[in-house]
């Protein structure tokens, strides 16, 4: 797969070839759902609780007699069935998360690429860099280029200067290559790949 290579003032640089095995698997929804699905999974902080009715403050003093009163048989107000009391199998802290192997992590990513690739939204720079950490250089660049909500896929690190004046700009974010992954290329309208991203990612994805 053929892919011309732009520069941020909208130039072209020549092009590229994107490994079909990558970029060119006719994306499945299925396996996308699942490793979103685990990674949102892992994201849950897990740390919802409720009071047991040993843990609720409250007199562990027998409310009245158990006989005689012409009431059902009660021992102190901490029981669920009470105003205050403790909740009956309530959520406890818990981990959210669960396994999925590293080959159907990498095959999803794979999808998740070939996805943007399918549609149209991949575009290749020739690098994410600027001379100075301009907000307003970048912002009008990218106004240019008529990205809405992008995510930009550097190499094995990404500039400085190109991340902090993207930091400001609302619907642009930038990641490293080992930062790539599925739920952030799906949420972004546009995914942005420089040739250094694009020779990482299919190292990482051989």
């Amino acid at each position: 797969m053929k892919l011309d290579v732009i520069k941020l003032d909208g130039a072209t640089a020549g092009s590229v070839d994107l490994g079909e095995d990558i970029f060119g698997l006719e994306p499945r929804a299925d396996i996308l759902h699942r490793v979103v699905r685990w990674q949102r999974n892992n994201a849950q902080a897990g740390t919802h609780k409720v009071k047991t009715r040993s843990e609720t403050s409250y007199s562990t003093k027998k409310i009245y007699r158990q006989k005689g009163t012409g009431g059902a048989r009660h021992g102190d107000r901490n029981a669920p069935i009470f105003r205050k009391g403790g909740i009956y199998k309530g959520p406890t802290p818990r981990s959210h998360g669960h396994d999925l192997t590293k080959k159907f992590r990498k095959l999803g990513l794979k999808h998740a690429l070939s996805s943007k690739a399918a549609t149209g939204n991949l575009v290749v720079l020739d690098e994410a860099s600027l001379a100075d950490a301009k907000t307003g250089t970048l912002a009008k660049a990218v106004k240019n280029l008529g990205w809405k909500r992008a995510l930009v896929i550097d190499g094995a690190s990404v500039n400085e200067n190109f991340a902090r004046a993207a930091a400001n700009i609302d619907g642009l974010d930038v990641l490293p290559s080992v930062g790539a992954n599925v739920y952030d290329i799906l949420k972004r309208d546009t995914l942005v790949i420089t040739k250094a991203g694009v020779e990482a990612l299919e190292a990482r994805l051989k």
